[in-house]
């Protein structure tokens, strides 16, 4: 496959990616409303990706802010996890 195939392949699966985040949060929030549960207390989590396109991050700040305990994280295998609502606390302390 050609780079330019490659790239196009990438970008139509962050795409679809994109498209459904948003359904699968709403699914959890319907599943937890089926079993009883409140959602605000289940953990949300953010990933690496999440937090470049919802904060601007990059990936040198994101690595940064791991390493200074700036950014509280759990690491799942080769993933970084990081809770929503620490991110919300942090963002709330600054005044963001």
């Amino acid at each position: 496959m050609s780079k330019q195939g490659k790239e196009n392949k990438f970008s139509y699966i962050a795409a679809i990616k994109q498209l459904l985040d948003p359904l699968y949060t709403r699914l959890e929030k319907i599943d937890c409303k089926i079993r009883g549960e409140n959602v605000k207390n289940s953990p949300r989590y953010y990933r690496n990706e999440d937090l470049k396109k919802l904060f601007g991050l990059s990936n040198n700040t994101i690595i940064k802010y791991r390493q200074t305990g700036i950014l509280p994280y759990t690491k799942l295998g080769d993933i970084y996890l990081y809770e929503a609502t620490k991110i919300e606390k942090i963002l709330i302390e600054n005044g963001q």
